[in-house]
């Protein structure tokens, strides 16, 4: 295993050297496929197992962009602990990049309830986790508090190796989960008798380890967190979807304050605009039944530039349409989103498919002087980046049209890859 340095804004990704190609996988819960004893990545046919220790590690020191090259699919487990990773990111040095960090503070406490787990993230102005651990039959009951720095990472974390219970052994081994497994990496209880090769390293070394894994799983969100998580039995399943509970409540604000159609401007203040080239649409990608130039999308829609998501419809066909949007680096929001690395807000690209399924609403009631309001976006998930120079393709099913209520499920692509995806759901009324 090898750690490399990577872009401002790249995050952290596995790369897997022994495979064609060498394809990566972003640390980030959209890619999680398995968390029953350990936290594995997928992406297409390329996995990496036992993600959680090295991603604790680059968490635990507060890096947020790096490289992680493998030739196998799981990084060396060393001793069951980090220590060894974090030998080799001090070997190495950190150094600070030019752009900002944007940590994200908890709003509102998160509660998650999941078997023996219970979990609640409360707003804090640091990053703390109280953690209690046990086995089903109270068994080495233990807790340890401690706001995570790099400082208390290293110190007093970092080191607690992985345990498992004897009568566990069996089951692990005949679901070949533990292949490699033995004292050399991992504690093994018996009983209440600690079975080692050496000392315990901390007088509470099991539920620190649990802390471990925990840093490891929420690093899957993407950027570093500020709260206070108090966590009972905790477990990998349980931090995925806790993760994904901090995605949704960071992206609530966004949708909530972002209406599916604002009220239309008049004609004298905005003026209608030229149509963009749509040279660099897929050939397979040609004007069908339905289409329609830029010119028509502004009079079914009220929405003017820059908050105009769709330069033209490709076709319409019963309760689905296609739609695009030329991303050109003219787009205001890449000022600030970001200007060494522009990435088109996944928000907009939620918008995107908002607009176009309002496009093919407004064809079906086939009546002016409506509009619609976003009610909930669900199933919501961002894939891959959208950068300038993409032709960004909009596909939409309208699933649902009853009275004033219409729900519809849309993904966008480039270059026939889906990079977004999410069900919307709006009303329409009056203007």
């Amino acid at each position: 295993m090898n750690f490399l340095p990577a872009a401002p804004n790249s995050g952290i990704r596995f790369r897997r050297n022994d495979l064609e190609g060498k394809p990566e996988i972003e640390a980030r819960v959209e890619n999680v496929v398995e968390n029953n004893r350990s936290t594995t990545l997928a992406k297409g046919n390329t996995r990496v197992h036992t993600v959680e220790h090295v991603l604790a590690t680059f968490a635990g020191f507060g890096i947020d962009n790096a490289i992680i090259e493998l030739d196998a699919n799981e990084p060396p487990i060393a001793d069951g602990s980090a220590r060894e990773y974090c030998k080799l990111i001090e070997s190495a040095g950190i150094v600070a990049q030019e752009e900002r960090r944007e940590p994200y503070t908890v709003t509102a406490p998160i509660e998650l309830e999941m078997g023996e787990t219970v979990m609640t993230l409360f707003p804090d102005d640091v990053f703390k986790v109280s953690c209690t651990s046990a086995d089903k039959d109270g068994r080495f009951t233990q807790f340890c508090s401690l706001e995570i720095t790099p400082k208390t990472w290293e110190r007093d974390v970092a080191h607690a190796r992985t345990f498992c219970f004897f009568e566990e052994i069996e089951f692990l081994i005949k679901n070949g989960l533990i292949k490699g497994g033995s004292l050399e990496n991992a504690v093994v209880i018996r009983e209440d008798a600690v079975l080692t090769n050496e000392p315990l390293r901390y007088p509470d070394e099991f539920v620190r380890h649990k802390v471990l894994d925990i840093v490891g799983d929420l690093a899957l969100l993407g950027r570093p967190v500020h709260g206070h998580l108090v966590a009972v039995k905790p477990s990998h399943a349980a931090n995925c979807e806790l993760v994904r509970r901090i995605s949704a409540q960071m992206r609530k604000p966004l949708v909530a304050a972002q209406t599916f159609a604002p009220p239309p401007p008049s004609p004298s203040s905005a003026p209608a605009k030229a149509a963009p080239p749509s040279n660099g649409l897929p050939e397979e990608l040609a004007d069908g039944d339905g289409a329609m130039d830029i010119g028509g999308v502004m009079k079914m829609l009220p929405h003017r530039p820059p908050f105009l998501m769709v330069d033209r419809v490709i076709r319409v066909a019963g309760d689905q349409i296609v739609a695009a949007k030329n991303v050109t680096i003219n787009e205001g929001y890449f000022a600030g989103h970001f200007p060494a690395h522009p990435v088109m807000p996944g928000v907009l690209q939620l918008e995107a498919i908002a607009q176009v399924a309002g496009i093919l609403m407004f064809k079906r009631i086939e009546k002016a002087g409506q509009i619609a309001y976003f009610m909930s976006a669900e199933n919501v998930k961002w894939r891959k980046p959208v950068r300038p120079g993409d032709v960004l393709v909009i596909e939409v099913e309208m699933t649902k049209f009853r009275g004033k209520i219409c729900k519809a499920s849309g993904v966008c692509k480039v270059r026939g890859e889906v990079v977004s995806e999410a069900e919307v759901t709006f009303m329409i009324t009056e203007l």
